[in-house]
């Protein structure tokens, strides 16, 4: 295979990456099987990420769903490129992380509390270890047992169990570690954030390979994962308009145009994720301005781009307040004018507005 074939141009890749990034809709165990990864985000405006993300891909979906069924579909919480949701399956591939020993000290109490209580919440330290505090990562301050948890569940020796009231509750980690070299586990993960982002620009993947390879074998890990994929063909290499892209050699090269209705997508859609390709294929430098001061915000807080059909037209700052959805809407050039488009999102409207509405006595996941 040659290092780099040209496959067409941005129409088709844009048509490609939206048939990746939307399989046909089914339970919540297939669309988080399907993506392989769902980030998760504390701002809910008007839902978390990880919701606004599934209602796309899950029949049904309501805001919480996930959540609720965490436990019951054995998933994961841990850092991969970003924090999210997994399956135990890629999990795995990421422990031991750099940097994991032997818990001690505090570090090494808590573990021991956990192992002998079962599932545990950070307050239920507080009565054995009381309310010290210590730096974090922000400059403030967090009670040192939360700290101590934190620690463990990123270095493996526990996991995320479920959430109360969106606190994480703990429970040892029981799966056995993988008896695979780092370079075997980096592989596996590169492509599963290829298939999770693809087609994916290479000058994007590299950064990303090399952020995981730090994180199992250390800063200094010089491991690379992309070129050994595209010389065994588990990668393929495309040009496309002066770019290249990588996608799994599983892909295909051409798809039918996408169906003509609206999504509005969270900011951290996997469509949108990687903003070299948004700007590359739709020609938007799409920027989330949540941390941006209000003064400078040209789209606003938490602003979701609209995809309408394969164009990306505009975007939605949405709230609901007093029982009622609240939409705000902004367009690139202006909205368009066809009433399929109205049509189409209106529709997407009172999706959006049904998936905010908490479920009754929903139990199926």
């Amino acid at each position: 295979m040659s290092p780099s074939a040209k496959i067409g141009g941005l129409k088709s890749t844009r048509h490609l990456a939206i048939a990746a990034a939307f399989a046909a809709p089914g339970t919540l165990g297939a669309g988080i099987k399907s993506l392989g990864f769902v980030q998760a985000d504390p701002i809910r405006s008007p839902a978390r990420a990880q919701d606004l993300i599934l209602r796309q891909r899950v029949n049904d979906y309501r805001a919480g769903d996930l959540e609720r069924h965490y436990a019951a579909l054995g998933l994961e919480e841990t850092y991969l490129h970003v924090y999210g949701f997994a399956a135990p399956a890629l999990a795995d591939y990421l422990l031991p992380r750099h940097g994991t020993t032997a818990p001690a000290g505090l570090t090494a109490d808590v573990l021991a509390f956990v192992q002998a209580r079962g599932e545990t919440h950070p307050r239920d330290l507080d009565a054995a270890f009381g309310r010290a505090t210590e730096a974090n990562h922000w400059g403030s301050k967090s009670a040192a047992g939360t700290r101590a948890l934190d620690w463990l569940h990123f270095h493996g020796h526990l996991r995320v169990a479920r959430r109360e009231s969106g606190i994480r509750v703990y429970a040892p980690r029981q799966r056995p570690v993988l008896d695979l070299s780092p370079q075997a586990r980096l592989e596996h993960v590169v492509m599963a954030l290829a298939r999770l982002l693809n087609p994916i620009p290479a000058a994007s993947l590299a950064p990303l390979s090399t952020q995981v390879a730090r994180g199992i074998a250390g800063r200094g890990a010089r491991m690379d994962a992309v070129k050994p994929l595209l010389a065994r063909g588990e990668l393929r290499r495309d040009t496309v308009d002066g770019m290249d892209f990588l996608s799994p050699s599983e892909t295909r090269q051409t798809v039918s145009p996408p169906a003509r209705r609206v999504r509005i997508l969270a900011p951290f859609d996997p469509l949108l994720w990687d903003r070299r390709r948004v700007e590359h294929l739709w020609g938007w430098r799409y920027r989330f301005e949540a941390y941006t001061p209000p003064a400078r915000r040209v789209m606003g807080f938490y602003a979701m781009p609209i995809l309408w059909g394969d164009a990306l037209v505009g975007w939605v700052n949405a709230a609901r307040r007093d029982g009622a959805l609240h939409i705000e809407t902004g367009f690139r050039a202006r909205r368009p004018g066809s009433a399929a488009f109205g049509n189409a999102f209106d529709a997407e409207i009172a999706r959006l507005d049904r998936f905010l509405v908490p479920p009754q006595g929903r139990g199926k996941s």
